[in-house]
């Protein structure tokens, strides 16, 4: 008995086939998101406007953690410990064009450099991104959703408490979008 391990289409000899599983991801639909952010100029926007206090030199750079972990959050990897499983994800690394993605703790203490300054970036990177949507099409009306969420916490967090409507500890937020 032979095992077909590579072989060529007879109609076009440049087509090679094989089995031996390839490179795979199910998340290819970052590529259109990625084309979506790139258009409206959204990854240069993150690049030139964020950055953290700390000066140190690093491989894996501010606003190249913070869009990994936007695209991981839009595709349900939401812990920081995701970066472990996804680190050579074809599509995670062609989106982010890096041959690999930084991993846990890297996330963390990228998490761990956060402030006040950053907050401030944020909403400038905010009020940024909404003018350049509101120019392609400014909205007739504005709907406000509000959101009510807890983010289960353990230990003795800072702002963490018990919350009777969720019957369990964590910070209770309100998020508001428009």
């Amino acid at each position: 008995m032979s095992i077909v391990n590579t072989f060529s289409l007879q109609s076009n000899r440049q087509i090679k086939i094989n089995f031996d599983g390839g490179d795979l991801s199910s998340d290819a639909g970052l590529l259109l998101i990625k084309e979506f952010a790139a258009k409206i100029g959204f990854t240069k926007l993150i690049k030139k406007k964020f950055k953290t206090n700390d000066k140190s030199i690093r491989f894996h750079k501010d606003h190249e953690n913070l869009l990994q972990m936007i695209y991981q959050i839009i595709s349900a990897y939401f812990q920081d410990d995701c970066a472990d499983e996804l680190t050579l994800d074809p599509v995670f690394n062609v989106i982010l064009d890096k041959e690999s993605l930084a991993l846990q703790p890297t996330l963390s203490r990228f998490f761990n450099r956060m402030d006040e300054d950053t907050l401030v970036q944020f909403d400038d990177i905010d009020k940024n991104l909404r003018d350049i949507i509101y120019f392609i099409k400014c909205p007739e009306h504005v709907l406000l959703d509000l959101d009510s969420t807890l983010l289960g916490t353990y230990g003795r967090q800072e702002g963490e408490g018990f919350n009777f409507h969720y019957q369990a500890h964590g910070i209770h937020y309100y998020a508001m979008t428009d």
